[in-house]
């Protein structure tokens, strides 16, 4: 039982220790475009940093008249409404197409997609990535398209940074540390008891 108590100990510390920060943004398909927006910014970087980025496949945005509703994976199939989507439109209406990939900053990624750049290299994220940061700087987000004269819409991102590289941070340090104190703690306090 004891011996149980200082490995829950170790796991605690270690738990709290890989805590995440997370946050949410709004990403809008005609400002943050690719072409005519910025980029929205959001955390800050170090190369090989872990983070996370997730959209629902619900949430939609567009680049124009019909059929251009995308969610963050972007405009790479045939799309119908749901009654769960945000489109507006009803139910088994064509809304989006398959529109290829788009060339741009000397990279080709889908259409209508969510798009990071880091340290000026543009990357492919999606309803759902999860790696290492591949430069360092300010993660900007972007709606990938050709024109944002027609856009509208906008997603909600919600992004998930861990430590980076295998090394903690300050915070991590010290609840590491009292997770490894505590765990020293319970294996003294068992040989005293284990003498007496």
């Amino acid at each position: 039982m004891k011996r149980l108590s200082g490995i829950a100990a170790l796991a605690v510390g270690l738990a709290l220790a890989g805590a995440a920060n997370a946050a949410t943004y709004v990403v809008a398909a005609m400002g943050n475009s690719s072409s005519g927006g910025a980029g929205l910014p959001t955390i800050a970087l170090n190369a090989g940093d872990v983070f996370s980025v997730s959209a629902s496949t619900d949430d939609l945005w567009s680049a124009g008249a019909l059929p251009r509703f995308s969610d963050a994976d972007g405009l790479t199939g045939n799309r119908f409404a749901t009654a769960t989507d945000d489109s507006g439109q009803p139910v088994g209406t064509l809304i989006g197409a398959n529109f290829g990939l788009w060339n741009q900053h000397g990279v080709s990624l889908p259409f209508g997609s969510l798009v990071g750049e880091l340290g000026g290299v543009f990357q492919f994220l999606g309803t759902s990535f999860s790696g290492p940061a591949w430069a360092s700087g300010t993660l900007n987000l972007y709606y990938w398209d050709s024109n944002n004269g027609d856009n509208f819409g906008d997603i909600k991102v919600d992004i998930t940074q861990r430590g980076g590289g295998g090394v903690p941070e300050p915070a991590s340090w010290a609840l590491m540390i009292t997770g490894f104190g505590l765990t020293g703690a319970l294996l003294r306090r068992r040989r005293i008891l284990a003498v007496a």
